[in-house]
């Protein structure tokens, strides 16, 4: 049978409330208890009973993560990045995977399953900034991502219209005029594709040059497949272009390959740099230059600013919006 804590007790040689006190942490209990009801603990194999714990403090020791699709580098990689966090937190994380459908983010939001959490950090795909009201929830919540601004709770983002302006600027400072862009959403402003595509377009200005639309192609989800696709498409078309700002890492990765296979050199014909620094871009042939968004720092404050949320409970502070820092990694993509 599993054991319980009456069974700790008996084993150590003291009462059921010192048994708690030491599994609580509590200060006022003499070193020599304390190892004895450990050890007796470690000899049972005994595991708290988590749902009399959330029943009797409030709280899960959980937090939840809902992100599109983990099958995208990016958000694989800020998960790892969030747990770790948490980890050092004492917090265990709950993941869900929404597809970026309107439907199952809602869900999330007001699903049974969020009673198993204290707190939500929310990357929505298929909301937007009409949804925002959809925010207004009774529990903790930390938005991430770019396609709800001003909403009524904690926003975590990144820079992507300064980092997208930074990239296309070091394609231009190599000598390269006409930029191709992959990754355009149609009609999109708010969201990565509107935003990165703005820092585009401010760069070029900068510098004098004209927008052209020619060598905008648009994209659906920023898979790999997407990108390769994309980058057939501008091929197909005659278009001459002396660089690619892809506006993330894996259709950069997809287009990469589409170069190789139709002999076309990178970076001596045309240079490519991505968009959030994913692990594998540092071991594609040739490496990939790219804009690190600050991945690790975002996970960070996500992380902090809910449990402050958690732990302040009614008394909550004002809303806050935070960006992390970027910078531009050059890799062979970009380095002649």
């Amino acid at each position: 049978m599993t054991p319980t804590l009456r069974d700790v007790a008996e084993l150590a040689g003291v009462s059921f409330k010192t048994v708690s006190n030491v599994i609580h942490d509590h200060p006022h209990v003499a070193e020599a208890t304390r190892s004895r009801v450990l050890a007796a603990i470690d000899k049972l194999g005994y595991r708290p009973n988590l749902t009399a714990r959330t029943l009797r403090s409030g709280r899960t020791g959980a937090i939840g993560l809902a992100v599109p699709e983990l099958s995208l580098a990016y958000f694989a990689e800020l998960a790892d990045e969030v747990i770790t966090v948490a980890d050092r937190h004492d917090v265990v994380v709950l993941i869900e995977q929404t597809g970026g459908d309107p439907r199952r983010e809602l869900e999330v939001l007001t699903g049974p399953r969020r009673q198993l959490t204290d707190g939500l950090l929310f990357s929505p795909l298929g909301l937007g900034s009409e949804d925002a009201a959809a925010l207004d929830v009774d529990f903790p919540l930390v938005l991430l991502g770019e396609r709800i601004f001003g909403g009524p709770v904690d926003h975590v983002t990144m820079e992507n219209v300064a980092g997208a302006e930074a990239a296309t600027r070091h394609l231009l400072d190599l000598g390269r005029r006409r930029i191709a862009v992959l990754g355009a959403h149609t009609g999109e402003v708010i969201g990565s594709a509107g935003l990165r595509l703005a820092g585009y377009r401010d760069a070029l200005a900068a510098a004098g040059l004209p927008y052209d639309e020619s060598l905008v192609v648009d994209a659906g989800p920023w898979h790999r497949s997407n990108g390769a696709e994309a980058m057939r498409n501008l091929l197909d078309r005659g278009v001459a272009f002396d660089a690619v700002f892809a506006l993330n890492d894996e259709l950069a990765l997809g287009a990469l390959r589409v170069l190789g296979e139709r002999g076309i050199r990178v970076p001596g014909d045309v240079a490519m740099i991505g968009f959030d620094d994913v692990d594998e871009g540092r071991y594609s042939f040739p490496s990939l230059s790219t804009v690190d968004p600050g991945r690790r720092e975002i996970a960070r404050l996500a992380v902090e600013v809910l449990l402050e949320a958690i732990a302040a409970g009614e008394n909550r502070p004002p809303r806050r919006e935070l960006r992390s820092a970027f910078r531009v990694l050059q890799r062979e993509s970009t380095t002649l």
